[in-house]
């Protein structure tokens, strides 16, 4: 009688313990029954009926999906390889197993060719200056398209644009070229206003009496802490006037 009840123990565990499931917190058991969808299992302790239930555990943590390096023709015709960052969550365990052999790289490969598509209708400028208008429309194209798998893209991100060698190098010279362009605004315009003042000092000198004799002693006093030797004529200021008009 003994070795029968162990003999039925153990049957019964054979058969029990095969079924015995313990899902994750962040996961979701899709349990087929024959083959046949049967119900979406909730994380905990779950018991699925031994050879007759398979169940499949579907991570719905959101998930980073590199898109590999694509090589990118833009609208103006210049070669670019471009990567970017796809960022999906499982909306519905269910779809995922059913709808798609491996969601995963259904949506990569997805985002690939979107990528390609998108960032070829754009110049070289714009793709590097509206990486969150590109970014844009490359989720909201794979976010249609997956939808029908449970899959929700929740960013996309534009990660290295890589240009080519010749094009970094025109790129430089076009950048030293217009720092230069600005030194060059710079310095006209400070040049500009140091005449500017020049000019409102001498008309001021000009209009104040003795104003010219003042400028002439502090330029001589600035000449005359000079060691070096120098010989300095000095003419009387009408002197100096009536000589300027003879010549």
């Amino acid at each position: 009688m003994g070795a029968l009840i162990v003999l039925v123990v153990l049957v019964v565990l054979l058969i029990v313990l095969p079924g015995i499931r313990i899902i994750n917190q962040y996961e979701r058991g899709v349990v087929l029954r024959l083959g046949k969808y049967s119900r979406t299992l909730e994380p905990g302790f779950r018991v699925i009926i031994p050879y007759i239930d398979k169940m499949t555990k579907v991570d719905v943590r959101t998930t980073p999906m590199d898109v590999p390096k694509q090589e990118v023709i833009t609208r103006d015709n210049v070669t670019v390889n471009v990567d970017a960052v796809v960022y999906s969550r499982v909306i519905d365990a269910r779809k995922a197993v059913l709808e798609t052999t491996n969601y995963r790289y259904a949506t990569a490969t997805f985002a690939q060719t979107a990528l390609r598509d998108v960032t070829g209708n754009f110049d070289l400028d714009e793709l590097l200056s509206k990486r969150d208008e590109i970014s844009t429309q490359i989720k909201e194209i794979v976010d249609a398209q997956t939808d029908k798998w449970g899959i929700d893209i929740e960013n996309v991100k534009l990660q290295n644009i890589e240009l080519p060698a010749d094009m970094k190098r025109a790129m430089a010279k076009q950048a030293e070229a217009e720092r230069e362009r600005r030194a060059a605004i710079i310095s006209a315009e400070g040049e500009k206003s140091a005449a500017a003042a020049v000019a409102e000092a001498a008309q001021l000198l000009a209009q104040t009496p003795g104003g010219l004799n003042i400028r002439t002693l502090q330029t001589l006093e600035k000449i005359s802490t000079d060691p070096s030797q120098k010989t300095v004529i000095l003419l009387p200021t009408d002197l100096a006037g009536k000589v300027a008009k003879s010549l």
